[in-house]
């Protein structure tokens, strides 16, 4: 059945700031702590908070905090499955209604972002009516209080007669893994989920991954702000040990600030060559990490007529492989890439430029390609 308010909703969030200033700061929990209060929370491994966040019910909730988790160890609320949960139990990395985890980075801005990954470690139970949840908030302002406009949920769990809100939009692989995408507004925010079509209980994964598939999709851009990554239940009736046996998230700076994403659509027109031979120059520059890397790509028409569309191919060195590209259709066959306009940026008039860029792994030592042709004619390197 359709859910229509949201997981966080106004009224319930201005509570939790309340109840958060009444508590006070939070210090290191240490194992079996119980909270009971309806937004109580504290700290765990210096890094993350975990909250009880009971929004949807008057009725008991309690946690148990260890110092890698939690667990539900009462849950009393009886929500309708047609409607909201009764609460969401969880632990984060961020900025949640005021609450922010012990010296974290963000809001950042997604173009900033080079990686962000996590893991987590989920105990399940039978016989309850819960979702296991996992949300990533972004908004358009580093935004530390109050609802985002964006909800990114990952279920990776779902028990129950209950659904995502909005409707099914299709399929997608991100991160590896074939997911039901569902897309709608609860009325407070948009939210895009991801649900898993058999429980997840334990997954490292790339959190940029899901990012940047709502980004393509244009539901953001990358001048958003990612708030907060929480992972935790949704519990409609029942889910007592339901538990977060572990979670971890790291966010790293690095990134390069990107235009926006534009709806996304191949050319109608054919391409023109360049005219004079090498007439283009093509500016190649790589940030890497570990065994990731985000490259940006200037390509630069240097003749005097006017280009209308363009194809850009190189060959990648081994052990590089493309992922998401902003800016351009960008395809691998083997270490032969091919990168095409979109439906905003196919002329490039003379002196003009057109710039693009993806994010890709790599294995051994990083270099990066050093031959490119545009349209069929070799382009210089800058």
């Amino acid at each position: 059945m359709r859910r229509s308010v949201p997981v966080f909703a106004a009224v319930a969030g201005l509570l939790a700031s309340a109840a958060i200033a009444v508590l006070g700061a939070a210090g290191p929990a240490q194992a079996d702590v119980q909270i009971c209060e309806q937004y109580g929370s504290t700290t765990i491994q210096g890094r993350y908070v975990v909250q009880n966040n009971r929004w949807g019910t008057t009725a008991q909730q309690c946690i148990n905090v260890t110092d890698t988790g939690f667990s539900i160890t009462r849950q009393d609320g009886q929500g309708n499955t047609s409607g909201a949960p009764v609460s969401y139990p969880s632990v984060f990395l961020g900025c949640h209604y005021t609450n922010c985890s012990p010296g974290t980075n963000l809001p950042m801005q997604v173009s900033q972002i080079s990686s962000a990954s996590s893991s987590i470690n989920y105990n399940f139970v039978s016989g309850a009516t819960y979702n296991a949840s996992y949300d990533i908030w972004l908004d358009p302002t580093p935004k530390r209080d109050g609802v985002n406009q964006m909800e990114i949920m990952i279920w990776f769990n779902r028990q129950g007669s209950i659904q995502p809100i909005g409707s099914s939009v299709g399929s997608a692989t991100v991160a590896g893994r074939t997911w039901d995408v569902w897309r709608g507004s609860n009325g407070s925010n948009n939210v895009v989920s991801y649900l898993a079509p058999s429980p997840i209980n334990s997954w490292n994964f790339s959190v940029l991954d899901f990012i940047n598939d709502v980004r393509n999709r244009g539901a953001i851009t990358n001048s958003w702000y990612l708030t907060s990554i929480q992972a935790g239940f949704e519990p409609w009736i029942g889910g007592t040990g339901l538990g977060v046996n572990s979670f971890s998230a790291s966010v790293n700076g690095g990134g390069n600030p990107q235009p926006s994403n534009p709806p996304t659509g191949q050319p109608s027109n054919p391409p023109t060559n360049p005219p004079g031979g090498s007439s283009c120059r093509v500016a190649y520059t790589a940030n890497t990490w570990n065994n990731g890397y985000t490259a940006s790509v200037t390509v630069t028409n240097t003749g005097s007529s006017a280009i209308n569309n363009w194809s850009l191919t190189y060959d990648l060195p081994s052990g590089q492989q493309v992922g998401n590209a902003w800016n351009a259709t960008v395809t691998q066959s083997g270490s032969a890439v091919t990168a095409r306009n979109i439906s905003w940026n196919g002329n490039i008039a003379p002196g003009g430029t057109a710039s693009f860029g993806y994010q890709g792994t790599y294995s051994g030592t990083y270099s990066s390609p050093t031959s490119f042709s545009l349209n069929g004619s070799s382009c210089t390197r800058a």
